[in-house]
């Protein structure tokens, strides 16, 4: 049986300001590659471009990759505001849709950081621009300098930075075999309330959900906050997850006929 492909969606971006792309992290691809044991495909987060049908009919999977936009507000019934931007309301369009026919026809689907924002929204949840303003919360941004800059090293801005308390027997404290891990932080708005067939599986330690399952979907539905593709290759939790998802591909493209 040939390598399973997975689709990983890109998200807008400008290069000195003036040249638009589509960028997808590296790390993304080499996970995909490296630990799920999967062929990475890049696809546009833009409707205009992006066949979902076509796109759906080529790949095994898909991994909604984290990204610097927020979700538009308008996805979750708010108001939007000039200190949340930027937005991505193409990719929003292209992953809100992706999500729910993936769910609905069993397509593994993984979201991580953005991915299990957008998951959220797509089954009728909400999402806070800045979880760090609500009260209780800790600031779950990625550290920076004392000039505000980003940490420059990125050992430091991908160091774990809390833990987060599973679901007891639920589907990640199986799949991890541990109620409780520790991970990294890099992200400013998330959950606020978590959509209708959304199963909350981990909470951070001030409150922040952190590990979600979509019910009752027919494949592999799994969502994390923290960035699991930072480091699969040698963090034994983040691993877990991208070997999870290659075996959900595999089976996958083994029903299609390899």
């Amino acid at each position: 049986m040939s390598k399973p492909v997975v689709g990983v969606i890109g998200n807008a971006h400008l290069i000195e300001r003036r040249f638009a792309v589509q960028a997808v992290g590296e790390r993304n691809l080499r996970a995909v590659a490296e630990v799920s044991g999967a062929l990475p495909l890049m696809f546009a987060g833009l409707p205009d471009v992006t066949d979902i049908a076509a796109l759906l009919d080529v790949v095994d999977g898909v991994l909604l990759t984290g990204g610097r936009a927020n979700v538009h507000p308008s996805r979750f019934r708010t108001e939007p505001h000039p200190k949340h931007e930027p937005y991505d309301p193409d990719r929003d369009d292209v992953a809100l849709t992706l999500t729910e026919i993936c769910v609905a026809r069993g397509i593994p689907i993984f979201g991580v950081c953005r991915g299990l924002q957008e998951m959220n929204v797509a089954f009728g949840g909400s999402l806070h621009p800045e979880i760090r303003e609500l009260p209780g919360r800790i600031n779950h941004r990625m550290p920076r300098l004392e000039t505000g800059e980003i940490h420059p090293d990125q050992a430091v801005v991908f160091a774990d930075r809390h833990d987060v308390h599973l679901k007891p027997d639920g589907t990640f404290a199986r799949l991890l075999g541990r109620d409780t891990i520790r991970v990294n932080s890099l992200h400013g708005q998330g959950i606020l309330e978590p959509g209708a067939r959304v199963v909350v599986e981990g909470v951070a330690e001030d409150g922040t959900i952190e590990a979600i399952r979509i019910d009752d979907a027919p494949g592999f539905a799994l969502g994390v906050q923290w960035h699991a593709e930072y480091d699969p290759q040698r963090n034994p939790i983040n691993r877990a997850l991208f070997e999870a998802f290659g075996e959900a591909l595999r089976a996958r493209r083994q029903r299609r006929g390899g």
